[in-house]
């Protein structure tokens, strides 16, 4: 029985994908998010399972989105966009700002670009951070 090969990298879905990618304005959907949420995550658990009841985010935070990918199962088609945030530390030793990292964020969103989940990620023990344990 001979075995079938399936080359991908030379397929134009990857060119599609790449364009959809390139055009999609990431930044703008994350800061969208942020302000919607009022720079706030509201019932935050952490990786030791400790509960937080509210944590506000700097409002000077900075953003880059790190990956991106498209998840497709038998139905559904999602866009996964994966954030790291950065925020401005305060630094005694020098006049340029220093930038700490203070966690990621993942947002998935339906074919439509209709907001479906967020997934935190936060550096907790970061002074950036005022977390509020309930």
């Amino acid at each position: 029985m001979a075995m079938i090969q399936l080359a991908l990298q030379d397929h134009p879905v990857w060119q599609d994908l790449a364009e959809v990618l390139e055009s999609l304005d990431s930044n703008a959907l994350v800061r969208e998010h942020l302000e919607a949420c009022a720079y706030r995550i509201c019932g935050y658990w952490d990786e030791q399972d400790n509960y937080y009841e509210e944590i506000a985010l700097p409002e000077d935070l900075a953003v880059e989105l790190v990956s991106s990918s498209i998840e497709v199962t038998h139905q559904e088609r999602f866009l996964k966009l994966k954030f790291l945030l950065t925020a401005t530390a305060n630094s005694a030793d020098s006049q340029a700002p220093v930038f700490e990292k203070i966690g990621g964020l993942l947002l998935v969103y339906n074919e439509k670009l209709e907001f479906i989940d967020e997934n935190w990620c936060l550096e907790i023990k970061s002074p950036l951070l005022k977390a509020t344990q309930g």
